[in-house]
C-alpha cells in the first residue's frame, strides 16, 4: 500500500485543491485517526481515517468497504442464488455504498452471527488463508444437558476432507432447562467443522453462532443488522 501525502489526497478525492488544505491544516478542520493533520504528514488511503469539517473522505474512485454483518438462520452465504433463495446481499440491497462487497469465508445457511464482507480482494484472500489460523469464536446451544465426557469430545479433531482437524477448545456457559449452551474456539475454519462434530456424536443442535472473528466482535447488533467497520477494526485485520 502506498503512502501519499494528505493535501494530495484531499485534492484527489475532490474536497480541495492542495493550497486550500494546508489552509485546512492550519485551522485544525482536517483529522487524522483522530489527531490534527500537519502540513505534508503521509497517510496511507487505505488504512488511515481523515475527516474534514468532522466528515469522513473517501476517495470514490478507489473507496475500500469492510463491513461486519449478523447474518440470520436461514440465509444464504453468497451474494445471488440461483434457487431465488435469500441471500446476504439482500441485507444490503438498500444500502448505497458505491461498490458491490464479498464475504470473507461462509457461515453454512442454518448457523447464524459474525460475517466480515469487504471489496478489498486482497485483504479477503489473506484472512482467507489457512496459514493465518484466525481465531473464530462459536457459541453452540445443544439439546440435553451434556455430562462432562460429552463436552470433551467435542473437543477432539476428526477427519474432514481427509485429514485431521486441529483440536477446538470448549468450555460451558450454562447447562439447564435440558439444554447446553457452549463456547467453541476455532483455529481453522474447516468446513462445517462444528456440524460435523456434532454428527458424529449424535447430539442435537438448536443454535450455532459465530461471535468472534479474532478480535472483532459482534456485539451489540442483531440479526440482519450490519455496520462499517472502524479504523482500529480495519487496521487489525490488516495487521493479522
Amino acid at each position: 500500500m502506498e503512502e501519499m501525502r494528505i493535501q494530495k489526497y484531499l485534492s484527489e478525492c475532490g474536497v480541495m485543491s492542495r493550497r486550500s488544505a494546508e489552509e485546512a491544516i492550519k485551522q485544525g478542520r482536517i483529522i487524522i485517526n483522530g489527531e490534527n493533520a500537519v502540513i505534508g504528514q503521509k497517510i496511507v488511503p487505505e488504512i488511515d481515517e481523515v475527516l474534514c469539517d468532522n466528515v469522513i473522505v473517501t476517495n470514490k474512485n478507489n473507496k475500500k468497504i469492510y463491513i461486519m454483518m449478523y447474518k440470520p438462520a436461514g440465509i444464504v452465504t453468497t451474494m445471488s442464488d440461483e434457487k431465488g433463495r435469500e441471500c446476504v446481499a439482500d441485507m444490503l440491497k438498500d444500502a448505497d455504498m458505491g461498490a458491490r462487497v464479498y464475504p470473507i469465508g461462509r457461515l453454512d445457511m442454518y448457523s447464524e452471527g459474525l460475517l466480515l464482507l469487504t471489496n478489498d480482494g486482497e485483504l479477503s484472500n489473506k484472512l482467507m488463508h489457512p496459514k493465518h489460523e484466525i481465531l473464530k469464536v462459536y457459541h453452540l446451544t445443544l439439546k440435553y444437558e451434556l455430562d462432562a465426557e460429552q463436552i470433551s469430545d467435542i473437543a477432539l479433531p476428526i477427519e474432514i476432507d481427509g485429514r485431521m482437524s486441529k483440536p477446538a477448545k470448549v468450555s460451558v456457559i450454562e447447562r439447564k432447562n435440558g439444554k447446553t449452551k457452549l463456547r467453541i474456539e476455532l483455529s481453522e475454519g474447516r468446513n462445517r467443522q462444528i456440524r460435523r462434530i456434532c454428527e458424529n456424536l449424535d447430539l442435537i443442535i438448536i443454535k450455532l453462532k459465530r461471535v468472534c472473528i479474532g478480535e472483532i466482535n459482534i456485539g451489540m447488533l442483531r440479526p440482519g443488522q450490519w455496520k462499517h467497520l472502524n479504523f482500529n477494526e480495519v487496521k487489525y485485520l490488516k495487521g493479522i
